[in-house]
């Protein structure tokens, strides 16, 4: 292996380590032994939920092509999984606010493990009822399980900002630690140990239990509305409506959208973008790399949500624009840097500006997931929070859906240049929030001083 991809991953290591050891007091909150049980029960869940997903992801494409199908026919199935996320898991997650989001997540649990059964068939109905299972999965994955712990820690009376402590540990573990051990994992079942590509999908459903039977004994259950007077049209009605009445509402979906269809192409864009003429790059090693970069980026979220200044709303702009400007270099070096016309060999010059680029991008990945939780916990009501979460992955799963539809109409410059224009309008949303924020704030100072006045004037009146 190349020694510069080892010494991108020494200096990511080294960064993250001396960030974990060296934080003091004054980076910590200090809270309750109650939320620290609390804490450490989600955070097993979730890692465990994060696993069975992970587990799966770098061997979809490469089982689909065991079975002989070709890339026009993957495509589909892929498109299956985020439509089906669009439509059906919009209804199923929305279900959660109103039949409870513990049981929501025990449904994760099943139909994730349902999905997984049906890569044992070789059938092309078979697979694409698997994704639309996935694509059902995938939409509880991202509202219910933040919909309970939102919901619950309120509910036990922790205080408000213990809940960045959670959200920063959570993607720490689940969306950095759990994928690089489950990648090697994944890697140990089917190369080591020559299971084939179904074992990794085996074992995600192994995790995916035991998280259910966790769930199950020691989760008790929450709503959001629960009135059985309310039926599903009229909880869509009052969540369409509850985001339309918000700007903060409307301009947090919007970020959202934009900063994960984003995100999600660069997944389908980052191999391509280094390897452009076949040259021979570690995927493996190159994913664990992103996932240690994200870790740095929750690492450095942590801290950040642990001091009362900069606001989330506040530094979220930076942190939009300088993944804005990390995927904009592959555009920029292919005007400023000669392309390689070799076959094959060792990555590029380019290359290896661009791979930096990712992991700034990933680092930016790692600072967004607990933030932007974050700023859901303060602005969306509680009474349809999933409701709301899942019409946010509405337009997300549209784009994704085009951009997996086109990705070869297009050059993958464009496609760059159109993601970090994406990220740029976000950074421009994310001020215009920054802004209505503290006309709130102002507002709610103001009217503080004047509630005072007068319930000391009401005995002089009396």
């Amino acid at each position: 292996m190349e020694a510069f991809y080892l010494m991108v991953f020494g200096a990511l290591a080294s960064l993250v380590a001396t960030l974990e050891l060296s934080k003091n007091s004054k980076d910590r909150i200090h809270t309750s032994s109650a939320f620290i049980s609390f804490k450490n029960n989600y955070l097993v869940v979730y890692s465990l939920m994060m696993a069975g997903d992970w587990l799966q992801g770098p061997y979809v494409y490469y089982l689909y092509s065991q079975y002989g199908f070709g890339k026009g026919e993957i495509g589909h199935l892929f498109i299956a999984g985020f439509g089906s996320s669009m439509l059906l898991g919009t209804i199923v997650g929305s279900l959660a606010d109103k039949k409870g989001r513990k049981r929501a997540s025990v449904t994760y649990c099943i139909t994730y493990i349902l999905s997984c059964i049906t890569k044992h068939s070789p059938q092309y109905k078979v697979l694409m009822l698997g994704r639309v299972l996935g694509g059902i999965a995938t939409s509880l994955l991202f509202s219910a399980f933040e919909s309970w712990l939102v919901a619950e820690h309120n509910k036990r009376g922790f205080d408000q900002q213990w809940l960045s402590i959670t959200f920063s540990k959570a993607i720490f573990l689940g969306n950095g630690l759990m994928a690089i051990l489950s990648g090697l994992f994944g890697n140990v079942l089917v190369d080591s140990l020559q299971l084939g590509p179904v074992a990794p999908f085996d074992a995600a459903s192994c995790f995916l239990t035991i998280g259910m039977i966790i769930i199950l004994f020691s989760w008790t259950e929450n709503y959001g509305d629960p009135s059985e007077s309310k039926d599903l049209l009229t909880q869509f009605r009052g969540a369409a409506a509850a985001i339309a009445a918000d700007e903060k509402i409307t301009l947090l979906g919007a970020i959202q959208s934009l900063f994960e269809g984003s995100m999600y192409t660069f997944v389908f864009l980052w191999t391509p973008a280094l390897s452009p003429n076949g040259e021979d790059i570690p995927h493996g090693f190159i994913f664990a790399t992103f996932m240690l970069s994200s870790m740095l980026g929750s690492s450095i979220a942590s801290r950040l949500l642990a001091h009362p200044t900069p606001k989330v709303e506040s530094y979220m702009q930076i942190v939009f624009m300088i993944s804005s400007a990390s995927l904009l270099l592959p555009v920029v070096t292919n005007f400023l840097v000669a392309p390689s016309g070799v076959k094959g060999g060792s990555i590029t010059f380019s290359g290896c500006i661009q791979l930096i680029g990712f992991c700034t991008f990933e680092a930016c990945v790692g600072i967004f997931w607990p933030s932007i939780m974050k700023m859901r916990s303060q602005y969306i009501p509680e009474e349809a929070r999933s409701t709301i979460m899942n019409f946010f992955r509405i337009p997300l799963n549209i784009f994704v859906c085009i951009a997996l539809y086109n990705v070869k109409a297009f050059p993958m410059t464009v496609m760059f240049g159109m993601c970090s224009l994406f990220l740029f309008v976000a950074s421009m949303l994310q001020r215009r929030l920054m802004v209505l924020a503290e006309m709130h704030k102002s507002r709610s100072q103001d009217w503080s001083p004047m509630k005072e006045i007068d319930s000391e004037a009401e005995p002089l009146n009396g």
